[in-house]
């Protein structure tokens, strides 16, 4: 027999949605956030953006090729994604060989050392976020102030974020201008400059079917609700910090997210209430990144007990 057959469970579907499409349409949907980076911040912008993704991508093939022996897996787009994805979360002005450690991380530790796309825990770029926030306080707290700085680098003028000022009482929350938050114009991450790019690309993505609603909405609902409940201002809660950016595409990772709708009801609200306790009572000013995190390692547990129905099955009628 010349060749052999591949054979597998069923159900068998047939369809031209691709791991390789999937990437690249949440890589489109973050362009309108990229763009409006590098017109706030420009210089810095582009090389950290550059840096991340070219050390996500040759990170990933060093590993392929000399230490699993296997084939490359660049082609797909995770790497390019993962490395845009953290180059989102991380300031303009940040230097290049702290960049380089952050792709190391994401992609050696957080996504390869398990396995490789499919089989990592938590979300690659978070982990690399999360690390290089830990190791290098200083300089993942420095905030370029955007528009100023658009053709500095290393040497950009500072500010404080929206939720750095409230954390510190150096503002109110009535006094905060919420369509300065919305616009971008406000010091942040590059992925934090202006949730109405946000949200454009979270529009095609549910044209695309690459997500559902459930996650980011679950997010936000309980973000407002809870915000409302310790008398926090809703439009700051939404609109500050990284949660229009972690809500829409880091929580919604196919991977470390759950596989059920109602499960990914529980994630989101979770999510949502942990971000707003680390905002108001924590150590730090933002909370997203650690609540996606924290509830990552939870995706096994509600899968146990929150199961889709089983492919072909009916409700009973009453």
């Amino acid at each position: 027999m010349s060749q052999m057959l591949t054979i597998s469970a069923s159900p068998h579907l047939h369809t031209s949605r691709s791991v390789s499409k999937c990437m690249w349409h949440v890589i489109v949907a973050l362009l309108p956030a990229v763009a409006c980076s590098l017109y706030y911040f420009g210089l810095g912008a582009m090389v950290v953006i550059a840096a991340s993704i070219l050390g996500c991508v040759i990170v990933e093939y060093a590993i392929n090729r000399w230490m699993l022996r296997a084939p490359s897996t660049i082609g797909n787009g995770s790497a390019v994604l993962t490395g845009l994805l953290l180059a989102l979360n991380l300031p303009s002005n940040i230097p290049v060989w702290i960049v380089l450690i952050g792709s190391v991380v994401a992609i050696g530790i957080g996504k390869m050392s398990f396995g490789g796309l499919g089989c990592n825990i938590w979300n690659p770029a978070l982990v690399g976020r999360v690390f290089l926030l830990i190791s290098f306080p200083a300089q993942m707290t420095s905030w370029p102030v955007p528009l100023e700085n658009q053709w500095r680098y290393l040497d950009a003028t500072t500010g404080a974020t929206t939720l750095g000022m409230l954390k510190l009482g150096e503002i109110s929350p009535d006094s905060v201008d919420l369509w300065h938050n919305a616009l971008g114009l406000t010091a942040g991450s590059l992925g934090e400059v202006s949730a109405l790019a946000l949200l454009l690309g979270f529009a095609w993505l549910l044209v695309t079917r690459v997500i559902t609603w459930h996650i980011p909405v679950a997010i936000f609902a309980s973000v407002a609700l809870f915000a409302l409940a310790v008398g926090d201002n809703i439009g700051v809660q939404l609109l500050s910090g990284g949660l229009m950016l972690g809500a829409i595409f880091m929580a919604t990772d196919y991977v470390t997210s759950p596989m059920s709708r109602k499960g990914m009801i529980v994630y989101g609200v979770m999510i949502g209430v942990i971000t707003v306790v680390i905002r108001k009572w924590g150590a730090y000013p933002e909370g997203v990144s650690f609540a996606i995190l924290l509830m990552n390692s939870f995706v096994p547990l509600i899968d146990r007990y929150i199961k889709p129905r089983k492919f072909g099955e009916r409700r009973a009628r009453k």
